[in-house]
């Protein structure tokens, strides 16, 4: 079982930036996928963005060319630099992981508020 704890949440000014961490640990094999997702009051969860092992990224298109992905393979860890944020980016956000442990699994941290209001 891998446990993720996110860290980096707050409350930022429309057009500021938050840096969020994620920080696997565990018993497992390897960490495959890595990302975010994030759910706002009265909406579905959905997909802010993704990062490989090798680094290939996928964004959503909401977020493309604000906010970026990356990871720290030799730490397990995964960030996400948010910048130029929006009222509507104000949401729980959630980290999510794909470890091999004899077969794929997955699981999701706790999650992390982020609120952006003037």
């Amino acid at each position: 079982q891998v446990e993720l704890v996110e860290s980096g949440g707050g409350l930022v000014q429309p057009g500021g930036s938050l840096r969020l961490s994620c920080a696997a640990s565990g018993r497992f094999f390897s960490i495959a996928t890595m990302g975010w997702h994030r759910q706002a009051p009265g909406k579905q969860r959905e997909l802010v963005a993704t990062i490989t092992t090798g680094g290939n990224t996928n964004y959503a298109d909401s977020v493309r060319d604000r906010f970026t992905i990356s990871r720290d393979n030799a730490k397990n860890t995964v960030y996400l630099q948010m910048n130029s944020l929006k009222p509507e980016d104000t949401a729980v956000y959630y980290c999510n992981a794909v470890y091999l442990v004899g077969s794929y699994r997955s699981n999701w941290g706790q999650g992390t508020q982020v609120t952006v209001s003037s």
